[in-house]
């Protein structure tokens, strides 16, 4: 057999080798053996965000992660409401809103500040039914199109993330301090911090989700999913650590944060917040001690500071080689061919390690593992 090779084919099989190692360390470890699948960009173009999530296995297995987490939970009901929200996150807060009742919602939540001028038919996402969510958890993007987790399967992996920060934060405390909190608390909190932004981040025929709106001081989805959890009736303990995701109750300027994205939730639930115990007599505070858990929770939801200069980097990165390698103008950047691009891209590998790759390898290993997963024309 002859195993002498001419030097074209020793770079081609050098490139080939390349381009393999770079997209394995794209991948996460050994809890992924599959591999995604190599297609080419008409082919991104046909898949719907589903797919793309459900062909991911970091998607899938972060999912699957979450649900044991929540299978952990000791208090029956609480275990089975949590699941039943993750298998479907329906806006079932609408059921209660007829026409009068949201344009008196809308009307409260003008006069009090959380919302600016709004109007009773445009101030909630669209949403066909208030009975199944308008896409599922497994396929929503984790955050905006241009920030962390901005890909199909990246509410699963951001969640995953936050849930074991928190039990690791639980741990530690109990572990050093020698003294445990509700964990069934921490982590449905955890599991539900963002439960609507399935409703809220809807993806669009162009590959875009759909851009956020604030409420009460903070993105639409936060005061919504605290209002879910309200309307279902899930422990006043669960619903103000969960309002605590995006601020934590340790100054008075903080905890009135989190107190307005309480009362705001309410006005939307029908909920009158200190009778239901979500907040202190007079409204003005949380139930008096401070529970620690929506501490934790907060702390939680900390992956953000990293993964949101990981993503504005990444997306840049990607841009330069959807020019260079698949011959994109300015146009195909700012439209649905550059984001089928980035969208399954991210979806497989995905963006968190992707930028791993690029920040220690360059823009060659990224380009290698990008066009490991997406052939060039």
């Amino acid at each position: 057999m002859d195993f002498s090779l001419d030097r074209r084919r020793v770079l081609a099989l050098g490139a080939a080798a390349g381009a393999v190692l770079a997209l394995d360390a794209a991948l996460p470890g050994q809890a992924f053996a599959a591999k995604p699948k190599t297609v080419g960009l008409d082919a991104c173009m046909a898949m719907t965000p589903e797919q793309m999530a459900s062909a991911s296995a970091l998607a899938v297995h972060s999912l699957a992660q979450i649900k044991r987490a929540v299978g952990t939970i000791k208090d029956p009901q609480l275990r089975a409401a949590t699941l039943s929200i993750l298998d479907n996150p329906a806006p079932t807060l609408l059921a209660r809103l007829d026409e009068k009742s949201r344009k008196d919602v809308c009307a409260e939540l003008n006069a009090k500040g959380y919302l600016k001028d709004a109007q009773p038919e445009s101030f909630l996402p669209p949403a066909a039914s208030a009975k199944a969510a308008p896409q599922s958890f497994l396929c929503s993007p984790g955050s905006g199109y241009q920030s962390h987790h901005s890909y199909p399967g990246g509410l699963a992996t951001h969640t995953a993330a936050n849930l074991e920060i928190s039990v690791a934060i639980f741990d530690s405390y109990k572990d050093v301090y020698n003294f445990a909190m509700d964990r069934d608390v921490v982590v449905a909190a955890q599991a539900l911090h963002d439960l609507h932004k399935p409703w809220v981040f809807t993806w669009g025929q162009g590959g875009e989700s759909r851009a956020e709106k604030p409420l009460a001081g903070t993105g639409e989805h936060h005061t919504l999913g605290v209002a879910e959890s309200m309307v279902r009736g899930l422990p006043a303990q669960v619903v103000v650590a969960q309002a605590c995701a995006h601020n934590h109750p340790g100054t008075d300027k903080d905890e009135a944060e989190v107190v307005g994205w309480i009362t705001a939730a309410a006005i939307i639930a029908g909920k009158d917040p200190v009778a239901a115990g979500y907040l202190a007599p007079g409204g003005k505070t949380l139930p008096m001690p401070r529970r620690l858990e929506g501490f934790v929770t907060h702390l939680g939801d900390h992956d953000f500071v990293l993964t949101v200069p990981m993503a504005k980097w990444t997306i840049a990165a990607l841009q330069d080689i959807a020019r260079a390698r698949y011959a994109m103008t300015d146009a195909d950047l700012k439209g649905a061919r550059f984001n089928a691009l980035r969208n399954y891209v991210f979806s497989q590998a995905p963006l968190e390690t992707l930028y791993r790759t690029y920040s220690v390898g360059g823009q060659e290993a990224l380009d290698k593992a990008v066009t490991a997963m997406v052939r060039p024309a």
